[in-house]
């Protein structure tokens, strides 16, 4: 980051994120964001976690020896060679919301790749309670892209055409992704828009969501994390759903696994060297 000179910290760390979809990997120093990287996740974790490091340390003059302490989370946390420690990604997700958008967080809501958390968290950022959706692609990231797919819209733009429509469709089937897919290819024959057919499974996987929120117990500040925090489409549904608004974020939301991650691992550094 722009006015940093990491030959001057005191600590270096890095928090790597392997997840089922996409994987990160964030630099910090001395507790702040210095460097990151995103990208897909491979066929071979432990390859994709090397290559996110080194993409992140890239024209940063600094190597993954210089970092003082690693640690990996995520869906292949235990394929991150060179971590010296591995945490859930609930516990890492909930630590970077705090980072990302302030110490009020009391509910982060995490879409992952192939899963959806909900948890609740201290003004710490520390865990109180959590739940996850059953195993099922709908209401994950996963999810979204096979839509996208089916209905030949980039993923990228796939909340803000479901967004446009002038009233909201009832939803798709919220269960299982293969029925909501086949749903959306009948509705497709019978002459539906994509737009429509787009908004009617934003509006299913908002409805599962919810569910999850509300069985967790929401609570003020509410924020959202992983790579569907930016899909406008299903956060303004929970928004509106929720009656609550969401808190804006300082950086990007998709980071929050493994910044947690680097957090962890400047904590972890300073108590193996007695510093707390």
């Amino acid at each position: 980051m722009p006015g940093m000179d990491w030959h001057e910290a005191k600590i270096i760390t890095a928090g790597v994120d392997v997840g089922s979809v996409g994987s990160k990997a964030v630099i910090m120093v001395d507790g702040e964001l210095y460097a990151y990287s995103v990208m897909r996740t491979g066929g071979v974790s432990e390859e994709t976690a090397i290559k996110v490091t080194n993409w992140a340390l890239e024209g940063t003059g600094l190597g993954i020896k210089d970092l003082h302490h690693i640690v990996g989370t995520g869906y292949g946390r235990v394929n991150v060679p060179f971590a010296k420690r591995t945490i859930t990604e609930i516990a890492c997700h909930a630590r970077g919301a705090h980072y990302i958008y302030g110490p009020t967080v009391r509910t982060v809501l995490d879409i992952g790749g192939q899963d959806c958390k909900a948890i609740r968290c201290d003004e710490k950022g520390r865990v109180l309670s959590f739940l996850m959706n059953d195993k099922c692609a709908a209401g994950t990231g996963r999810g979204l892209e096979v839509f996208a797919d089916l209905i030949a819209v980039p993923i990228q733009d796939l909340g803000k055409v479901s967004l446009s429509v002038d009233q909201e469709p009832p939803p798709v089937s919220n269960t299982c992704v293969i029925f909501a897919k086949a749903e959306a290819l009948a509705l497709l024959r019978q002459g539906w828009l994509k737009e429509r057919v787009a908004a009617a499974y934003h509006a299913a996987m908002a409805d599962r969501i919810v569910d999850l929120l509300n069985r967790v117990g929401i609570e003020k500040d509410f924020v959202t994390t992983g790579g569907v925090a930016k899909n406008t489409g299903i956060v303004q549904r929970l928004e509106r759903l929720l009656g609550i608004k969401q808190l804006i974020p300082k950086m990007d939301p998709i980071l929050a696994g493994a910044m947690g991650a680097a957090l962890f691992a400047k904590a972890l550094y300073e108590k193996e060297m007695g510093l707390r």
